[in-house]
């Protein structure tokens, strides 16, 4: 949609946008409400505000504040000498902009791009910002339609829905985080420069990576796992194990505590997936394959259906009651110190783990410790012992 009262530049911008197969929609009077913009839904909106009315500029902030379309990018067309004056005006209700009178070619590059980013927006998941299920759907679909071989892993953790019962939504979203968090640095650490990770949606993550990395992300995805997720249960729990929880049957039982099942699918000359369905259901298999097994683990299912291959590989099993090694993470040294208190750690883990931020960096930061009582958090934390991940 493009509003503006300049008449020769709607004439230029729809014969051009009508060229590169774009539906225009053009408005040169003022429009009275949103109920027009809804009813269209565009997919991006250029205002010419050096032509505009003040209505116009008006209809800008009531698209961002509606909720049915504050999603929709809206890039302004304004001249120079309004820069300064309007910019600030302008900020609550418009995404981009560019100046007037504008190249067609520009603007076309900057709706694409602000088309791409709603998309995106729209389609990541809001607690972690990974990609979302639209996006994971696209990604599978391209990679498939251009033939290219490539690992898929589905994650899914373990016993999450009664950690949640027990602790709350809100630690239930500090794990969401965390594992998120644990999936990326680990890729970024043994994967490819182009591996992909979403977020489906709960406690479900996905990757795509390649057949020469999938073990190493697996095993050190795994590792990271299962020496920090003890760390969001109290300590009572954390050393016996266990939490006290009614099953689906509404029966008390004690609940392991939470750990990670990788399941992985390979699409190669050996088994080449021909869609996302074929792909989903094998996957699924696999994960209600190795999902009753006790501990964290992962698995490459390489039956070929072709050959008639019923038979599962042994998966990797991790067990908790057989310790990797000793660890205990900065922020709990701080924690049991009384240095700082939980409010504080909380708060300063968010930030970690959205923005990847060292600990140590953001607690400075806020002011809650010193140099030197990290330092000595630091040193306390390599005496109890620990080991490098696996390479």
């Amino acid at each position: 949609m493009i509003i503006s009262s300049d008449k020769k530049l709607l004439e230029v911008l729809k014969f051009c946008f009508d060229g590169w197969g774009y539906q225009v929609h053009l408005h040169d009077s003022s429009i009275q409400d949103i109920a027009l913009i809804k009813r269209i839904s565009p997919d991006a909106i250029v205002v010419d505000v050096y032509s505009a009315r003040e209505t116009h500029l008006e209809i800008c902030r009531l698209i961002k504040d509606d909720f049915f379309t504050a999603f929709i990018p809206v890039i302004a067309l304004i001249n120079k000498r309004q820069l300064r004056s309007q910019l600030l005006n302008l900020k609550q209700g418009v995404d981009d902009y560019l100046i007037k009178p504008p190249d067609p070619l520009d603007l076309r590059i900057r709706v694409e791009l602000a088309i791409r980013r709603s998309q995106y927006s729209f389609s990541a998941t809001p607690l972690t910002g990974l990609p979302g299920g639209r996006i994971i759907e696209d990604t599978l679909k391209d990679k498939i339609e251009r033939d290219v071989a490539f690992s898929f892993g589905y994650i899914d953790i373990d016993n999450f829905k009664y950690f949640n019962d027990v602790y709350g939504y809100v630690k239930g979203d500090f794990v969401i985080m965390h594992t998120a968090y644990l999936l990326y640095t680990t890729i970024k650490k043994f994967g490819n420069r182009d591996d992909f990770i979403g977020h489906i949606g709960g406690d479900d993550f996905i990757f795509i990576t390649t057949a020469s990395r999938y073990q190493d992300i697996s095993q050190n995805f795994i590792l990271g796992f299962e020496r920090t997720m003890p760390f969001h249960y109290t300590d009572e729990d954390r050393k016996r194990g266990f939490i006290i929880a009614r099953d689906r049957t509404h029966k008390i039982r004690k609940i392991p505590l939470m750990s990670v099942t990788v399941a992985l699918l390979d699409r190669n000359n050996a088994s080449k997936f021909s869609n996302i369905i074929e792909m989903n259901e094998r996957i699924t298999e696999v994960k209600r394959y190795l999902k009753p097994m006790a501990g964290s683990k992962f698995m490459l299912d390489r039956r070929n259906r072709s050959k008639n291959e019923p038979t599962y590989p042994m998966p990797v099993i991790y067990k908790r009651e057989e310790p990797l090694f000793p660890y205990k993470p900065l922020g709990q040294i701080l924690l049991e110190k009384n240095i700082i208190s939980a409010e504080q750690l909380e708060e300063a883990l968010k930030m970690h783990w959205r923005k990847g931020i060292v600990l140590g960096e953001i607690l400075k930061g806020l002011g809650v410790v010193t140099e030197k009582v990290l330092t000595d958090a630091l040193q306390l934390q390599e005496s109890i012992g620990s080991q490098p991940m696996v390479s």
